[in-house]
C-alpha cells in the first residue's frame, strides 16, 4: 500500500452568518496516497474547494483534523503553517493571478524569492521551470502577451518554485479552450510521473479520466 501523504479525520468546516450556522463540510474522512493523481469532483457549492483549502492549510477545520504526512495542520500556529506550505505545497487556481506588470520569468522569480531560493539562482531557476512547461521562449513576455493556456502554464511553473511534494489545483482548466486544456493536462501527467502528488478540484471529465483516485463530494460529505 502506498504511503498516505494527506488525510482528514472527521473534518468539519462551519461558517456562521448572523445566527445561522452552515456546514460546508460535514465530518469528512479521506486519505490521499503519496504520488497519486487525485481528482475531487462533485456538484458546485457542495464543499470541494473548501476541502482543498483545508488540506492545503489555507483554512482550518471547525472540528476534526487534517494531516500532511504526520503533521496535524490545525495544531500549527499561523507562522508554522505558512512555513510548511512554503516547503511542501504548490497552488494553482482557475484564475491565473499573475502579476500583470512583470514578465513570465519575473512572476516565477517572485515565487522563488518567497521560497527562500538564493537571488543569484532566481533567473536560471525561472528559465528551467519555464522550459519544464514548454515556455522558455516566452520568458520575457508579460501576461497580456500570452494566451490563456500559456498563462496557466506560467502559473504551474510558479507553483513549482518551491519544488513541492504536492500540487493543489482548483479548476485549473476552467478558463481554457480544448487545445490549451490538453497542454495543461499533459504537463500535469508528466509532473505526476516524476513523483509529484497532484490533487485537482474539477468538473472536467477529461482530467477526471486520468485520475488514479477520485474523491466525490456531495452535500459536504465524501461519498463512499
Amino acid at each position: 500500500m502506498n504511503e498516505i501523504i494527506i488525510r482528514t479525520d472527521k473534518a468539519t468546516k462551519r461558517y456562521r452568518s448572523g445566527d445561522v450556522d452552515t456546514d460546508a463540510l460535514r465530518g469528512v474522512t479521506m486519505a490521499i496516497p503519496r504520488g497519486a493523481f487525485t481528482c475531487i469532483v462533485g456538484p458546485s457549492g457542495h464543499g470541494k474547494s473548501t476541502l482543498m483549502h483545508l488540506i492545503g492549510g489555507l483554512d482550518r477545520p471547525s472540528e476534526g483534523s487534517v494531516f500532511l504526512e504526520s503533521t496535524e495542520l490545525n495544531r500549527l500556529d499561523n507562522n508554522a503553517l505558512a512555513e510548511l506550505r512554503s516547503r511542501k505545497i504548490g497552488f494553482v487556481f482557475q484564475f491565473f493571478n499573475l502579476l500583470q506588470g512583470l514578465t513570465a520569468a519575473e512572476n516565477i522569480e517572485c515565487a522563488l524569492m518567497l521560497a527562500g531560493v538564493p537571488v543569484r539562482d532566481h533567473h536560471a531557476r525561472a528559465l528551467n521551470l519555464l522550459t519544464m512547461v514548454g515556455l522558455e521562449d516566452r520568458a520575457g513576455h508579460r501576461p497580456s502577451q500570452l494566451s490563456g493556456g500559456q498563462q496557466q502554464r506560467v502559473a504551474i511553473a510558479r507553483a513549482l518554485a518551491n519544488n513541492p511534494d504536492i500540487l493543489l489545483m482548483d479548476e485549473p482548466t476552467g478558463n481554457l479552450d480544448s487545445s490549451a486544456e490538453a497542454e495543461v493536462i499533459d504537463i500535469l501527467m508528466q509532473l505526476n510521473r516524476t513523483g509529484t502528488t497532484i490533487v485537482i478540484v474539477t468538473h472536467n471529465n477529461a482530467i477526471a479520466a486520468k485520475a488514479s483516485q477520485i474523491i466525490r463530494v456531495k452535500d459536504g460529505m465524501v461519498e463512499t
